[in-house]
């Protein structure tokens, strides 16, 4: 009778181990960003609009993410995450079932190794530099999409030390969408993308670089075609108010292009500066300014892009908020106030463009 009382112990303490060793947990989470906008100066035409916009401060979404503890100071993780548009109910990304985020990965001690479509370096800090918060919208996103870029087929390696955050990352075809573009056997070249990012925070001071090349070439078309951008920017936060600034160099060469850059050009170079700040005037209450300035090489149509933007939080999870835009162009430049993060081409021709958007965002 002991022994059969001895081994119940035993089978239950193995039990309970096993189930404690292989803990895990699944995170169902979400945003639902919808509001009316009103922008003048629209192409085709130059008239006014006033429409309802999707994920102005942040992309709709919904997604999964759970963990594994696996024992030894390991986990597994994954995230799944779909976009769409709020005022329509469509799919955004392209169509894409999980086009924000689809990865797997390890963490432990050594840092965090990652397989999937994932964020690019530059868009891994973005939202921390840009005093606007990097909004879908009247942003810093209207000046360089490419500031919030996703890749396919990508390895990752992020590591925490202290103060110092770094992260490395290596595309083996950045966007399979493109056909000749991704993945090619024999054409290791065509569709990769590779960079990194650092970023050290101490007290109330923060600095941010970061270093992304990609390849947008096909096997037809400008195989060469090579986009290189690197951007360095910081932080300082005094009481209720953080000051911004900021910093983005890109080259496109071998038939790449940079959004907004002179048609014809063999080789396309901008430099885009920005500064602004954000007030936490009260618990409730997020007062955010900022200006972008972009300057074109060999040529004077260099825009800038002017935004303000309060938010009101009713609870943590569900806000209120109103942003008004405004770009300046200058010598034929086209930078409007966006349509889905794109600026340029999104105003008349050479005119400047004024908007507004008031909305409500949901998190669950």
């Amino acid at each position: 009778m002991m022994s059969r009382l001895k081994l119940s112990a035993v089978s239950a303490a193995v039990i309970c181990s096993s189930a404690a060793y292989g803990q895990s947990n699944i995170t169902l989470y979400g945003v639902v960003d919808a509001g009316i906008e009103y922008a003048n100066h629209q192409p085709n035409g130059g008239h006014d609009v006033v429409r309802m916009t999707p994920g102005n401060l942040s992309g709709s979404r919904w997604g999964l993410r759970g963990i594994e503890d696996l024992g030894s100071d390991l986990k597994a993780l994954f995230v799944l995450e779909s976009g769409f548009e709020s005022d329509t109910a469509r799919s955004a990304q392209g169509g894409r079932l999980f086009g924000r985020s689809a990865y797997v990965g390890l963490r432990g001690r050594w840092g965090t190794f990652l397989l999937g479509r994932q964020n690019n370096p530059l868009f891994d800090i973005a939202g921390e530099i840009d005093p606007i918060g990097l909004a879908p919208r009247y942003s810093l996103l209207v000046q360089d999409i490419a500031l919030a870029s996703r890749a396919d087929n990508t390895a990752k390696y992020v590591g925490q030390f202290g103060g110092l955050k770094a992260s490395a990352m290596y595309s083996f075809g950045s966007d399979s969408t493109r056909v000749n573009g991704s993945e090619i056997p024999g054409e290791a070249k065509i569709g990769r993308e590779f960079g990194g990012n650092l970023t050290y925070s101490s007290g109330g001071f923060s600095l941010a670089t970061a270093y992304d090349e990609i390849n947008t070439g096909t096997t037809t078309s400008t195989p060469d075609a090579t986009t290189r951008r690197a951007v360095v920017a910081g932080t300082y936060s005094v009481g209720s108010v953080t000051i911004y600034t900021g910093y983005r160099w890109a080259k496109a060469y071998d038939g790449a292009l940079l959004p907004g850059a002179p048609v014809g050009q063999a080789t396309q170079r901008s430099n885009l500066w920005w500064a602004g700040a954000r007030w936490q005037a009260v618990a409730s209450l997020t007062l955010n300014a900022g200006a972008y300035y972009q300057d074109f090489a060999g040529t004077n149509a260099d825009p800038w892009l002017f935004v303000a933007s309060a938010d009101y939080a009713f609870s943590k999870r569900t806000d209120a908020y109103l942003t008004i835009g405004y770009t300046k162009n200058r010598n034929g430049s086209s930078l409007g106030l966006g349509a889905g993060s794109v600026g340029f081409g999104t105003v008349m021709g050479g005119a400047n463009q004024f908007g507004t958007v008031i909305g409500l965002r949901h998190k669950f």
